[in-house]
């Protein structure tokens, strides 16, 4: 079928998740439907097929997505050699990261539930591969002595909850700024493992 004259699928494809995350993040995936989605992007709900199979792929897009960015930037993030200063850096990023996209953070969270299983198996992935970056640089501050780790597993996922957390309540333009708050919270990081 081709496209009517004018279609811009480089800026309806963009346009069509931007809408989809700000609804989904707004009102929970299961209450959207892809007609409010249409709406919001401006196209009849027929033409939202020519971007995605159906609401499932979009969800498993957004959050597929997020993930891949954040894997991307915790790759490209430069780490100090010591475990210290490691978990010092992932602090920072991780703050830095999750507060830069609130939206997509509240669905990675909130919307696990409403993925298919094969969708969940591939988003845990991604999760674990994540929580492994972490649970790494604990374990190489136990083997040094700098932490007192007694579960390496179960303090990696008590520091990304309390690191995540920040994106409920942090506004820029408050009494702390972006810098300071990464700083406060990778200090409570070293100290919650006993550096």
């Amino acid at each position: 079928m081709a496209r009517k004259t004018g279609s811009h699928a480089e800026i309806t494809g963009p346009r069509l998740r931007a809408v989809a995350r700000d609804l989904f993040a707004r009102h929970g995936y299961a209450a959207v439907s892809m007609r409010q989605i249409a709406a919001g992007v401006g196209v009849q709900a027929g033409a939202l097929y020519l971007y995605t199979p159906d609401k499932q792929a979009l969800l498993f897009e957004l959050m597929r997505g997020h993930m891949d960015d954040l894997l991307a930037a915790l790759a490209a993030e430069p780490m100090p050699a010591d475990p210290c200063g490691r978990l010092a850096a992932f602090a920072r990023f991780h703050v830095h990261f999750h507060l830069d996209r609130p939206a997509e953070v509240f669905i990675a969270y909130m919307e696990l539930r409403n993925l298919t299983p094969e969708n969940f198996a591939v988003l845990e992935r991604q999760r674990h591969a994540y929580e492994d970056a972490l649970e790494a640089i604990l374990r190489d501050g136990a083997a040094t002595g700098a932490f007192r780790v007694p579960d390496a597993k179960l303090a990696t996922r008590a520091l990304i909850a309390m690191l995540t957390g920040v994106t409920q309540w942090f506004r820029d333009g408050g009494r702390l700024g972006r810098a300071e708050v990464g700083a406060i919270y990778a200090e409570m990081a070293l100290r919650a493992v006993g550096a």
